[in-house]
């Protein structure tokens, strides 16, 4: 049987590539997926202000086998409905399926009825398998067909255990949406926050964690001690927050792999807003001494730190650009909050933003060509300008929006909800057209996320 090639690799301990089918697959089966550099067909770009119709019947399995989590039919079905779920949840695509749509066969994968998908009005076609593995492990299959021209376009394939199906699930969402965009993926990735339980006035506010959909939710803090603004270390091993036991803040690193602590630094000086540099070795904050508020960096070791803004006014906040040579922050040395930038130094401090109102919590995107920010002023709403401080625009029209955290591609933003009166707080997101918004599900209320970079 002639090999084809596969055009994306990705490898990592519990997610490791298919360089063949198994060897007890017959003629029927797919294509052996041989691996290369990823070259292969030319992106099909689409246009994102034009939802796309693709189809996802359920992956099929040449024998139905049971695992721990569920039969190779079932982890079929599921994996296409989270394929589907993060192609809608995108805003871009409108997919149908699996459920709805007609069951293919196992020589189907590889053989597409290209005349039932077109009488469907399908643009993109998605077809795979699930099958098992040895060593206990599943092999997952996903295949990328343009029914308009009745080819096909990509292929890509994993192995894992599996409870991992969801992550080989969300590859194969990263691989097609790339595909057929042209833009950087984000679906396997992960996102910290806060969750918050109990009254209004007293609530209980624990570090949490979960997939970029809301599944696999795990709490990390117990809630005996408040937590706050979580960020992902670069490398995805660990978490910065802030924390106030017995009162006083102290900035904690959290190893995930172990679930170990490290202090960074305490103090009894109000302190805000941690954030990571770039390159992981440094940690941006704000601190309050005799009352008057300024942006400072440490090591990721710990140590002296390093004071980088030195107005009488108030300094909060702070964001470093991608390549770590400048920071954004929020200060009103001006008469009102404003947002400025400043070298990694903090140097060159200038003003970016105008037009009346007040503007906090800057983050900068991870292209570096947009900052997120939250304007105040008749509400609190979501938005973003060029780093410049032109092109300002609005994503969001609630009545309190803030703290934006941008997805590993820079095309969506994640950030919180405060309903009136309850004071309830709820994640929503919203793209850069700021017409696809939708609301995570999440157990308990939630604030201050942060969407982590794409998990390796």
């Amino acid at each position: 049987m002639t090999a084809y090639k596969l055009s994306h690799l990705i490898a990592s301990t519990s997610l490791l590539a298919i360089f063949a089918m198994p060897s007890h697959a017959q003629e029927e089966a797919p294509p052996a997926l041989e691996v290369e550099t990823p070259q292969g067909p030319e992106v099909v770009t689409v246009d994102v202000n034009e939802q796309r119709v693709v189809a996802i019947p359920a992956l099929v399995t040449p024998n139905v086998v049971r695992t721990n989590a569920g039969s190779t039919a079932q982890l079929g079905e599921n994996i296409a409905k989270v394929i589907a779920d993060n192609l809608n949840n995108s805003g871009i695509f409108n997919a149908i399926g699996p459920n709805g749509v007609k069951k293919i066969s196992f020589p189907e994968v590889t053989a597409p009825q290209y005349s039932h998908w077109q009488g469907r009005n399908a643009d993109q076609l998605i077809q795979g398998f699930v099958q098992s593995a040895d060593g206990g492990n599943i092999t997952v299959g996903c295949y990328l067909y343009d029914v308009t021209f009745s080819k096909e376009t990509t292929r890509s394939g994993f192995t894992v255990s599996p409870g991992n199906w969801r992550r080989a699930a969300h590859k194969c969402s990263d691989i097609i949406y790339s595909r057929l965009t042209g833009e950087a993926p984000f679906f396997d990735s992960r996102i910290a926050y806060i969750a918050e339980t109990g009254p209004k006035n007293k609530r209980v506010k624990r570090l949490a964690i979960m997939d970029s959909d809301g599944a696999n939710h795990r709490f990390i803090t117990s809630g005996r001690s408040t937590a706050l603004t979580p960020r992902f270390s670069p490398n995805y091993k660990s978490l910065l927050y802030l924390s106030y036991v017995d009162g006083n803040p102290r900035i904690y690193v959290y190893d995930l792999n172990n679930g170990r602590q490290q202090l960074i630094t305490q103090t009894n000086n109000p302190t805000f807003a941690p954030r990571w540099s770039p390159d992981g070795k440094f940690i941006l904050y704000s601190m309050a001494i005799g009352g008057n508020t300024d942006i400072y960096k440490i090591s990721v070791n710990g140590g002296k730190p390093q004071r980088l803004t030195s107005s009488p006014r108030i300094d909060v906040g702070g964001s470093f650009s991608p390549d770590g040579k400048q920071i954004v922050f929020e200060s009103d040395r001006s008469g009102s909050q404003q947002l400025y930038i400043m070298n990694s130094d903090g140097s060159n401090q200038r003003r970016i933003s105008f037009g009346g109102g007040r503007f906090a919590t800057p983050e900068w995107s991870p292209r570096g060509d947009l900052i997120a920010f939250t304007k105040i002023g008749g509400g609190f709403r979501v938005g973003t300008m060029r780093p410049d401080g032109s092109n300002q625009r609005l994503l969001t029209n609630s009545w309190q929006d803030e703290a934006p955290t941008w997805a590993p591609n820079g095309r969506v933003i994640q950030f919180f909800r405060t309903a009136r009166g309850s004071g309830k707080t709820s994640i929503w997101q919203v793209d850069l057209t700021g017409k696809f918004e939708r609301k995570l599900p999440t157990p308990v209320d939630g604030s201050d996320p942060s969407w982590g970079p794409i998990r390796p």
